[in-house]
């Protein structure tokens, strides 16, 4: 297939034209140093500016309060699984973990190895529980989300209410997608690899007050004070994907910062809804007020329709569109890379299959 294609992936994802030509034109001769990033030394002044722009980046863009530390961190959000009851969960003591979906899922089995978790479950797998501070273990030392779960197509719209406790949430498919307010959570991390990036690096913005209580045994790479007395350099940090890391914040500042990049969000996740539920054909079983704007998750009226819909689509340069394995149907993720044509063009296309099926069906 010549060109590009709209790609739907729930991660690694699309990314914008021009940074990739950006990343392309100084692949070879990053900024005349007759080297490419990838071939330079952590501890060189040009990859220290680097970094130090990223970080300066995301503080403006999501407005981050000064007395939030922000790391650079490999292992993806699955590590942070391990790193977070580690550094925050004193040994056999109690956390709270919200269950969503499959990410939740994977997060608690990890924290249970280290204390006691208590879990508060959504009520069904298409939507997020309404959470009060009366609900959650007075004893608890953190909340835990996953703020979008990516297969399972929700997201939360309102916070649970935990008084003092402080909220961890696992926001790899959300970050920089909507407006938040940082102080809100103790701790943030995210996977680089859906709205900030390729894969290899994860951003945590964490509360001072919170690093610096891992537990005696806790490995020194899995220790947040390590990166917090090294900013993130006491190892080789995945450099290229910072580098990356720091050319999306760049693209997402000129398109107007989180604002409008919410907005168009938004647009995008409001058209294709409103297609789905005027459909006849196509399924989004998700309750209204717990929709994903990253992840839609749809189905057709059966899946030999479904698999049909799939390769259909992939032959017209629409890909990725295969739903997660554990939940089968189709999924598109509309990302902050995603422009406003990779939606109308899988809606025509959705028209025009659905258009065709009727036909045949009274043919």
């Amino acid at each position: 297939m010549s060109g590009r294609v709209f790609n739907y992936s729930a991660g690694p994802a699309t990314l914008p034209v021009s940074v990739l030509e950006k990343v392309q034109g100084e692949l070879l001769n990053f900024h005349n140093t007759g080297m490419s990033v990838m071939e330079m030394s952590h501890r060189s002044k040009e990859f220290k500016g680097i970094i130090i722009e990223a970080e300066q980046l995301l503080r403006e863009l999501m407005g981050i309060p000064d007395r939030y530390k922000v790391f650079f961190i490999q292992g993806g959000a699955s590590l942070q699984f391990s790193m977070v009851p580690l550094n925050l969960l004193p040994r056999n003591e109690t956390a709270t973990y919200i269950h969503t979906g499959t990410w939740s899922k994977k997060a608690m089995q990890e924290a249970s190895k280290q204390g006691t978790v208590q879990v508060i479950k959504s009520p069904t797998a298409n939507s997020i529980p309404h959470v009060t501070q009366q609900d959650i273990h007075q004893h608890s030392h953190y909340v835990h989300i996953t703020h979008n779960n990516t297969i399972e197509g929700t997201r939360y719209s309102e916070l649970p209410e935990t008084g003092s406790i402080p909220i961890v949430s696992d926001m790899s498919s959300s970050i920089l997608s909507e407006r938040i307010h940082v102080a809100d959570y103790g701790l943030i991390y995210a996977g680089a690899q859906k709205n900030l990036g390729p894969a290899g690096v994860t951003i945590v913005i964490a509360d001072e007050g919170l690093i610096g209580k891992q537990s005696e045994d806790c490995p020194t790479m899995l220790a947040y004070q390590t990166y917090s007395s090294s900013d993130s350099l006491y190892n080789t940090p995945p450099t290229f994907s910072i580098y990356v890391v720091k050319l999306m914040l760049q693209w997402m500042k000129e398109q107007g910062g989180i604002s409008t990049i919410a907005d168009a969000n938004y647009e995008k996740a409001s058209l294709f809804y409103k297609y789905i539920d005027e459909s006849s054909l196509y399924h989004n079983r998700v309750d209204s007020n717990s929709r994903s704007f990253m992840n839609i998750p749809f189905t057709t009226d059966s899946e030999e329709l479904d698999t049909l819909f799939i390769k259909k689509a992939a032959e017209t340069g629409l890909v990725n569109l295969k739903g997660h394995r554990s939940v089968g149907g189709m999924r598109a993720s509309f990302y902050n890379a995603m422009p406003i044509d990779g939606v109308t063009s899988l809606i025509d296309f959705m028209k025009e299959f659905e258009g065709t099926v009727r036909r045949e069906a009274h043919a």
